[in-house]
């Protein structure tokens, strides 16, 4: 059922079409490269805080645009944080990453290509960034090129995840600490950094269980970047977090995300998860193009 969040003298109402029973939402009466009004922002943060997951048609969207957009949506933004930017400087910012099986001359990278086989990690239930201090608060991506076959994105709401532990667990996670390494994830796939890239990738302490300020709502903070609990034994703290993360990703809790040409999504980090589905990756273009915005304290 189409919903609608008109925002205070912003001269436009955004609606909202629910695409999944728990969260996630088609959003249109909007040209979001076209936003003059600051507050048509606030009205997209809060069907954010709503609906944690917003998915735009029809929007083409140059680099330079995006990084604008998602600077007036959020302020500052994360710079390279994976080894997934292509190096033949196609990127319009430091702050806009390639989510790409392309590389040098638009040629497909080959199965072995280092790029490639870091971006495989994508596969992996992931939150935007949660290696770094401060993490990834809101993620956009842009899609360029969109493979004519299945290639979809699905997202986890780790809100009603959490919603949906007994009192007990709750009480048990409710105070832990969590660190996040993206060289323990890539290494779970057997990716090895180099030993300069992994003093420049020490990982971030952050809550297990965070509470998101928009929507006051509680979410489970937990990703395949998690390598251990602080101050449980490493075994029986990952044994915690697997348990965790099988719940949190159950179908009921999961939106599929079949992306179209100059689809533009955003989501919230700090409320799910996502992961990349397999495709033939070596024989169909896919290009995205993703900005990440800092979870600093907000200021609007």
């Amino acid at each position: 059922m189409p919903t609608s969040l008109p925002g205070p003298g912003s001269g436009m109402t955004l609606r909202f079409s629910e695409v999944h029973p728990l969260f996630g939402a088609l959003t249109d009466g909007i040209t979001l490269n076209r936003i003059g009004d600051d507050a048509v922002f606030e009205e997209i943060r809060r069907g954010l805080d709503r609906f944690a997951v917003l998915v735009f048609r029809n929007q083409p969207m140059t680099g330079v645009e995006q990084v604008a957009f998602a600077k007036r949506l959020d302020g500052e933004l994360h710079t390279v944080t994976t080894l997934s930017v292509l190096a033949d400087g196609r990127s319009a910012s430091s702050a806009l990453t390639e989510i790409s099986n392309v590389g040098d001359q638009g040629r497909i990278l080959q199965g072995d290509d280092r790029r490639r086989v870091s971006s495989l990690g994508n596969r992996l239930w992931h939150t935007d960034a949660s290696f770094r201090d401060p993490a990834g608060r809101y993620s956009m991506l842009s899609a360029k090129v969109v493979p004519p076959i299945e290639a979809n994105t699905e997202f986890a709401d780790m809100r009603a995840a959490y919603d949906s532990l007994g009192e007990e667990t709750r009480l048990e996670i409710a105070s832990l600490r969590v660190h996040h390494s993206v060289v323990y994830s890539r290494g779970l796939l057997g990716f090895e950094f180099t030993e300069d890239e992994r003093a420049r990738l020490p990982g971030a302490e952050h809550p297990l269980v965070r509470t998101i300020p928009g929507s006051g709502r509680r979410s489970l903070y937990v990703a395949s970047h998690a390598s251990h609990i602080v101050g449980l034994p490493v075994p029986e703290g990952r044994l915690m977090l697997m348990d965790l993360m099988e719940h949190a990703t159950q179908k009921r809790f999961v939106y599929s995300h079949a992306w179209l040409p100059d689809d533009f999504v955003i989501w919230d980090n700090r409320a799910t998860m996502h992961r990349a589905q397999p495709f033939d990756d070596k024989r169909f273009a896919r290009e995205l193009r993703r900005t990440t915005t800092l979870d600093l304290p907000a200021t609007h």
